[in-house]
């Protein structure tokens, strides 16, 4: 059971082309996001659609694979952990964020029409 500590799977749509950046240490860092959506009746019977956004960080030889080969509306698999950070803004603002930071990616569809 070891291993089922903080994992994430996810199956979802890219919302942007993913962003590649190579550090002043030469890690390259990936980062895209993925929208999952869930739908249900509403207590009159209407359909409702909802849709999560998530924030995907990708390292090394995955990040790579990602920036290479994804694109926007695209589907896929991904397997990762949950990490929160915070920041603060220029104005002194101090915010919160959650990322997935990614461990395995699987293209399971075409682009979106």
């Amino acid at each position: 059971m070891q291993n089922l500590r903080n994992r994430v799977q996810l199956i979802g749509r890219l919302g942007q082309d993913p962003e590649v950046k190579t550090l002043t240490s030469g890690k390259k860092l990936t980062t895209f996001s993925i929208a999952t959506s869930d739908s249900y009746r509403n207590s009159s019977g209407d359909k409702v659609e909802e849709t999560q956004w998530h924030n995907i960080v990708a390292w090394g030889k995955v990040g790579e694979i990602a920036g290479e080969y994804l694109t926007k509306g695209q589907e896929v698999a991904l397997e990762g952990k949950l990490t929160h950070r915070s920041y603060e803004t220029n104005s002194g603002e101090r915010r919160f964020i959650t990322e997935i930071n990614l461990n395995e990616l699987l293209m399971i569809g075409g682009k979106k029409e």
